[in-house]
């Protein structure tokens, strides 16, 4: 697939490509990352900024013992090196894993960054997404260290249900149904900084006060309980 043709099946693209020299665009090239698939590597080199078109991937930061830390996720549109790229570093920082398919645009990283150079508005997105991740960290920092494992296992369902079901939407009113949490238990402790004991020990406690259904070990939650959790929710903040 070309830059042009993937620019036709989205385009909101070409609101970061716009303003791409014709050289540029020869030498962009187009790949399919699978679900699952490692899209960079922690302290790997970086010979390229990428453009994410479609697709949802995580940042996670690996550690010596073998321990994952999910920092966050993100959804196209998106960039990928941008960090080392404007932080004028080789390598990069953290790993990045495909959660779903992941169609990214790659350009060679020297091209890229005298792109950046003579232009303002793709220089300008890049910032602005930046800023965007550094603002969504930064107002939710802390809130692993300072709030117990069963706040942030409610806290993670609510925005569960919340993604499903916009709040107060005519479906989540009239038509609610119920929410199965499909990740596994390892994958829910990397994106809640938590064990697997402490974890497995707050979802047996949750669902022993009435908070969820466990459905053949997931997770599984009606607006009632979604309701409570909200409530719960509430009152641990205050």
């Amino acid at each position: 697939m070309t830059l042009s043709e993937l620019e036709k099946e989205v385009p909101e693209l070409t609101d970061y490509t716009k303003n791409m020299p014709d050289e540029l665009r020869q030498l962009a090239r187009v790949k399919v990352h699978p679900p699952g698939g490692l899209i960079h590597q922690k302290d790997s080199v970086l010979p390229y900024l990428g453009i994410v078109a479609k697709g949802e991937n995580r940042v996670i930061n690996e550690f010596e013992n073998g321990k994952i830390y999910m920092i966050e996720t993100n959804k196209a549109i998106d960039f990928i090196g941008e960090v080392a790229l404007l932080a004028n570093k080789p390598e990069a920082s953290v790993t990045i894993e495909a959660l779903t398919a992941n169609t990214v645009v790659y350009i060679p990283r020297k091209d890229a960054e005298r792109w950046i150079d003579s232009d303002t508005h793709i220089l300008r997105k890049m910032a602005e997404r930046t800023a965007f991740k550094l603002y969504r960290s930064s107002y939710n920092n802390g809130l692993k260290l300072y709030y117990p494992p069963m706040f942030l296992v409610a806290d993670y369902l609510v925005r569960l249900y919340e993604q499903v079901f916009p709040q107060d939407s005519p479906e989540m009113l009239k038509n609610p149904r119920p929410v199965t949490l499909q990740k596994t238990r390892e994958r829910l402790g990397e994106e809640l900084g938590m064990n697997i004991k402490t974890l497995d020990r707050t979802i047996r406690s949750m669902h022993k006060d009435g908070y969820f259904s466990l459905v053949k070990g997931k997770i599984t939650f009606e607006i009632e309980e979604y309701l409570q959790m909200k409530e719960y929710l509430s009152t641990a903040k205050g």
